[in-house]
C-alpha cells in the first residue's frame, strides 16, 4: 500500500529573496561609492545608506531563515 503523506525537502529558502535584496543593495551601494570616489566627487550619504540597508537586509533574512528552519 503507498504511502501518501508529503515529505519537505531538505533544504530552507525562508527569508532568501529577502537576503538576495540585501545584497543587491550592497552592490549597488558599494559601485556606487567607488566610482564617486574614483571621479573626485563627493561620496553622498544614498550610498552608505544602501549599504547599511543592505546589511541589515541580509541579516533580516538571516534571522528569518533561523526561526523557520
Amino acid at each position: 500500500m503507498p504511502d501518501n503523506t508529503e515529505t519537505k525537502p531538505d533544504h530552507n529558502t525562508h527569508g532568501a529573496v529577502v537576503r538576495l535584496f540585501g545584497v543587491i543593495l550592497i552592490i549597488l551601494g558599494s559601485l556606487n561609492t567607488m566610482l564617486s570616489w574614483r571621479a573626485g566627487f563627493e561620496v553622498l550619504s544614498l550610498p552608505v545608506f544602501f549599504l547599511a540597508g543592505g546589511v541589515a537586509l541580509i541579516a533580516i533574512g538571516s534571522i528569518m531563515r533561523q526561526i523557520k528552519g
